[in-house]
């Protein structure tokens, strides 16, 4: 700890968009560790629980807490210790998804608790009430430093955070606290809520740039960046940029041209080399690198953006000590251009605390996934001096239930090793949990901090693509960390292929468990042929039709063949003027209650629809009477449903009218019909 400054809410929240912070160490230095509802009986790597499951669902054999406090009464409510976390430290994150029961928070031994309210309150909300008793406006705080099911709102502790839960172990209890735990001596302003007034300013400035960083970041270089174009032919490699003397690029934005772009992204690798090395730290395919792979998927976020037209932006910071070289190599079989530029700011090495920006990219391909056979991907294993600042995964999914009970591929948790641990310090309950949602859902979203830019579906199949960067959380490590994700999907499907990185900085002397980036890994992928929708975990009691053999009169219709499609094919109803209908014919071969749902295409064609049966007009999602269909640079698959109807042998008609909206068509793949008490045994199984 050399000439720090004290450590105040308004630093922490500076923090959360000062990405130069993150390439050097730490000063005070600092651990991250975390609390989690995470499996208790998982006690020993490797052992007979490790991949046990009961994290926060309720009703576990030993509470997901750190001590009993007080044993369950009649009622069934107790007290359980969240953390008692020693200072000096700051929260810098929360999560949860579903949270009954309150929660206490103490902070420096003090016996009047910060907060005192419900649970899930303050997991998701946390600045809430002390915007309420200082007259802050909470707005700020939306989609900037609360984050969909996650909260960065840095709370800082000069001697220690004691959290305490008053609730039921029988209800969903759900949750992560992230914390930063400095080194002692280090200097810490305790968190109080007028805060919140005291540094206004601060909260404004950030939540400007975390509202649009494409537009409010702000560079230090005020010079004309470094621009490059550079041709590979299939099978060579090219040096497109090398940089002399000491320096750190700021900003990379590159463009990829090739007959077949998608292919190219994967299969054209960028290798950025500092000081000589004899491999680079970063070895990535260049669309993977930006956190959005397969193809150009847009999103924003802080450190990556991927824009509409095409242009790829890093704004991690790359450090280099007397040399930097970038280096493209062109593992496919057609020819690539690339026109890029980095902005080069000045920067003095320093040979304590200095690191070099590092990304490794790996998959592992045909694995079958079996929610029986678990297994821990690991992202980074590696030995030296260094800081952990995000992750991305790729997952190609082959599983055919088209439901997130049965498609769903994240079951598995995060389990983090630091330096000496012979358990992880940072062990989470779930893969959507670490990236920051929750349930599996597939909607396409971005944040600051995390995305899904891809996910095709029905549910969450086909291409799915999640990343999460550690801004104000990074996990330092002095020498060495180990990060595993496991992979536990609820049903087993083959064809299966998951690619990661995990990018981090590390000193100059750290080794990795890196490969070779070979052709085979970056072989073409293509979602399965014909593939059809099964009746498995959350269809079960389900009979599928494509629609196309259910609609009679078929002449504003066309058939376009694609491998998201159930059979390869979907049904594109082109109407040509609002109130135009289409009729499906559905049989019904059983009497029963029956759920319902169409399986239907969202893209830039596509426009807004209703449903009726029976000559009702009926609530798509039990919600609305008309969806939406039109969705910007994707085409996507999802399921949407309709109420629940008892049928009775025979045929019946439902009716979908065109109501207009941005697109002019209308795409639908398949019917499902689910048998509710056939389904209703499978839950009680």
């Amino acid at each position: 700890m050399k000439n720090s400054k004290t450590i105040t809410t308004g630093s922490l929240i500076k923090e959360m968009v000062d990405l130069w912070k993150l390439a050097e160490d730490p000063n005070p230095y600092y651990r991250t560790n975390q609390y989690s509802s995470y499996d208790r009986s998982s006690d020993l790597p490797a052992g007979k629980g490790w991949f046990n499951n009961n994290a926060g669902f309720g009703g576990e054999e030993i509470p997901g807490y750190e001590e009993i406090l007080k044993d369950p009464g009649e009622s069934g409510v107790g007290e359980y210790l969240v953390c008692d976390q020693r200072g000096p430290g700051a929260m810098v994150r929360t999560w949860s998804a579903n949270h009954k029961g309150d929660i206490k928070i103490f902070l420096d031994n003090n016996e009047s608790p910060l907060y005192d309210g419900p649970a899930e309150k303050f997991y998701l909300n946390p600045y809430h009430t002390f915007a309420e008793e200082t007259g802050t406006d909470e707005d700020i705080f939306k989609e900037t430093f609360y984050q969909l099911y996650s909260a960065y709102c840095p709370i800082p502790f000069e001697k220690n955070c004691k959290i305490i839960w008053t609730g039921n172990l029988k209800d969903v209890h759900f949750y992560h606290v992230q914390f930063r735990l400095y080194e002692k001596g280090a200097e810490v302003s305790t968190f109080k809520a007028g805060d919140l007034k005291e540094y206004i300013e601060e909260i404004k400035s950030v939540a400007k740039i975390l509202k649009n960083p494409d537009k409010e970041w702000q560079y230090r270089s005020s010079d004309e960046a470094e621009n490059f174009t550079v041709s590979i032919p299939a099978g060579s490699s090219k040096e497109a940029l090398i940089l002399k003397g000491s320096g750190a690029i700021e900003k990379l934005s590159l463009f990829l041209k090739a007959k077949e772009q998608d292919r190219a992204l994967r299969q054209t690798i960028i290798h950025i080399i500092c000081e000589e090395a004899p491999w680079g730290e970063v070895q990535s395919p260049v669309g993977d690198f930006f956190g959005a792979a397969p193809g150009i998927n847009p999103y924003v976020s802080i450190p990556f953006s991927v824009l509409t037209n095409g242009e790829m932006i890093s704004r991690f910071i790359m450090p280099y000590e007397s040399e930097l070289k970038i280096v493209f190599e062109n593992l496919g079989d057609q020819d690539v251009e690339i026109d890029g530029s980095a902005l080069v700011a000045g920067y003095e090495w320093k040979n304590e605390s200095s690191m070099h920006f590092r990304a490794k990219w790996r998959i592992t391909h045909d694995m079958i996934g079996s929610v029986s056979v678990n297994q821990d991907m690991p992202y980074l294993l590696t030995n030296g001096s260094g800081t952990y600042v995000g992750s991305s995964l790729y997952l190609l999914n082959s599983c055919n239930i088209p439901a997130s009970w049965g498609s769903w591929w994240g079951e598995g948790d995060e389990k983090i090793f630091v330096d000496e641990d012979s358990y992880p310090s940072i062990f989470g309950t779930g893969s959507e949990d670490y990236f920051n949602y929750a349930w599996g859902i597939p909607d396409i979203f971005t944040f600051p901090y995390f995305a899904q830019p891809r996910n095709d579906g029905p549910a969450n199949r086909g291409f799915v693509t999640n990343n999460r960067w550690h801004i104000i959380d990074p996990i330092s490590f002095r020498f060495r960390l180990s990060f595993y994700m496991e992979f536990w999907p609820h049903e087993a499907a083959e064809g299966v292929a998951y690619a990661r990185i995990g990018y981090h900085y590390g000193k100059p002397g750290m080794m990795d468990d890196h490969v070779v980036i070979t052709r085979d890994d970056v072989r073409h992928q293509e979602l399965p042929e014909n593939w059809k929708p099964i009746a498995s975990c959350g269809t079960k009691g389900s009979v599928f039709f494509s629609v196309d053999e259910l609609v009679k009169d078929s002449s504003k219709t066309t058939i376009e063949k694609n491998n998201l499609w159930s059979d390869g094919k979907l049904l594109r109803w082109q109407p040509e003027a609002e109130g135009d209908q289409l009729k499906i014919t559905v049989p019904c071969k059983k009497n029963g209650f029956y759920n319902m749902a169409l399986c239907l295409a969202m893209d830039e064609t596509s426009g807004n629809v209703t449903i009726s049966h029976g000559g009702v007009q009926q609530k798509w999602l039990g919600t609305s009477d008309e969806v939406s269909l039109y969705t910007k640079d994707r085409v996507l698959s999802r399921m949407y449903n309709f109420p629940a109807a008892n049928l009775t042998v025979g045929d019946y008609e439902l009716t979908l009218s065109y109501t207009g909206g941005k697109g002019r068509t209308i795409g639908l793949d398949f019917l499902q019909l689910q048998d509710v008490e056939e389904m209703k045994e499978t839950l009680l199984m």
